[in-house]
């Protein structure tokens, strides 16, 4: 991959004029592009089986389509994507596979980082990441760091998330300030549950997740982000994740711009 793969060449990324042709361009509306994107990356292991193949193969080539969503999502000026990449549940999986999509992890952080950095992207991550393995969560955090102040696109990879572990770690976080009397009980409300979640409050306003894309045909929310996609309009499409690119993502995208959102009223 190319260093500069990814970057527009008639403007700088995150160039707002730039974005908005882009969306055009796209088919899409500028003014109502979502703000947060979260998707559900789902069919690698169909995808490599289709062809006769290890699943491990469809594992690689999965990593191939997140920077091409990514890179795309700075063009069309989305500022927050949320990927979900390894569940809580995923580690029951062989572990010759889980072996297998952990060094996939490492080796992907240390590759994509300078085009992370090229195109203005901050990493983060969210889930129980004490379970990474100690130089998977080193690779990690040295992207993390590493891209800390850019501000085009937060580029959000669930690694070990559940939804349900989110919420409950939230409560044992608002538990402790409670007993250690730094919160009244009595003023407990939304706002402090979402600011004591894995990611606590988005600095781009892209706390909620406006939509969850799905890939494989599936309709599941597989316990991901139930706090923050309480609102998300829901798209489903059929693609594998290996086969999803830049105009699956669009097409989905405007399926979610046709949708109303009216958030409980009328």
């Amino acid at each position: 991959m190319s260093r500069r793969e990814g970057v527009a060449h008639d403007a700088r990324p995150g160039d707002p004029v730039a974005q908005a042709a882009a969306c055009k361009a796209a088919g899409l509306d500028p003014a109502r592009l979502p703000k947060h994107v979260a998707i559900i990356m789902d069919g690698n292991g169909r995808w490599a089986k289709s062809f006769g193949w290890d699943r491990t193969r469809g594992h690689e080539k999965g990593a191939e389509a997140v920077r091409t969503i990514t890179t795309d999502s700075v063009k069309l000026g989305v500022k927050r994507l949320t990927l979900y990449a390894f569940s809580a549940e995923n580690w029951q999986r062989p572990q010759r596979e889980i072996d297998y999509l952990m060094r996939l992890l490492d080796n992907f952080l240390k590759a994509e980082l300078p085009t992370l950095q090229d195109n203005g992207v901050r990493l983060t991550a969210i889930g129980r990441l004490d379970k990474l393995p100690a130089h998977v969560r080193a690779t990690l955090d040295g992207a993390i760091n590493a891209t800390a102040g850019n501000n085009n696109l937060i580029l959000c990879l669930a690694l070990s998330y559940g939804g349900r572990d989110e919420i409950v770690d939230a409560c044992k976080a608002i538990a402790r300030e409670v007993a250690a009397g730094r919160i009244d009980p009595a003023t407990i409300d939304a706002h402090t549950v979402q600011a004591h979640l894995y990611a606590g409050k988005c600095p781009f306003g892209a706390d909620d997740v406006d939509v969850v894309i799905r890939t494989a045909g599936e309709l599941r929310l597989s316990n991901f982000l139930p706090w923050q996609a309480i609102y998300a309009e829901y798209v489903s499409v059929a693609a594998l994740w290996p086969d999803f690119n830049a105009e699956e993502y669009h097409v989905a995208l405007r399926e979610y711009q046709a949708r109303e959102r009216r958030f409980g009223g009328v």
